[in-house]
């Protein structure tokens, strides 16, 4: 059984739409290909046919891959955030206690973290380290140069 795992609407339509691209355009872009090598001849000394092959299989396994991923994907209802305190998906606005640097992030599923953006996983130390506390609190979290005081300025979603 699979584990069940949580998407914004965004990153559910982003893995839809690669299960897409993967079934409708690179299977046939690989059967093309194997069909190419096996006119070549003798398919036992056949490298470009081998090559074809195992390309075809790692494709066959991300498609099955996504097709696992989407069969046990839940959509989070964003409507429905409570913005009264940090949880997956709330946008939080922080400052650094230290530096007075302020930073936003958005706290979202582990498949849809990027840094440059300001996604960061739920999974992740830095986010554990503000769920569920409160606008206005400060919040002490550990991070690799050790332990960082930020105080929670807005929770949106």
């Amino acid at each position: 059984m699979s584990e069940i795992k949580y998407y914004s609407e965004e990153g559910l339509q982003k893995l839809n739409d690669e299960l897409h691209h993967l079934i409708a355009v690179e299977r046939p872009a690989a059967a093309a290909a194997i069909a190419e090598a096996r006119d070549k001849g003798d398919l036992s000394e056949n490298a470009e046919y081998d090559a074809a092959k195992e390309a075809q299989g790692h494709l066959e396994a991300r498609i099955s891959k996504l097709q696992e991923l989407v069969a046990n994907a839940r959509l989070l209802d964003e409507s429905k955030i409570d913005t009264s305190k940090v949880l997956l998906l709330s946008k939080i606005t922080i400052r650094n206690v230290k530096n007075n640097m302020k930073q936003v992030y958005t706290i979202v599923p582990e498949s849809e973290a990027n840094l440059k953006s300001g996604l960061i996983s739920v999974t992740s130390p830095f986010a554990k380290g503000f769920l569920g506390h409160k606008a206005g609190e400060i919040v002490e979290v550990v991070v690799p140069a050790g332990k960082m005081s930020f105080e929670i300025l807005e929770i949106s979603r």
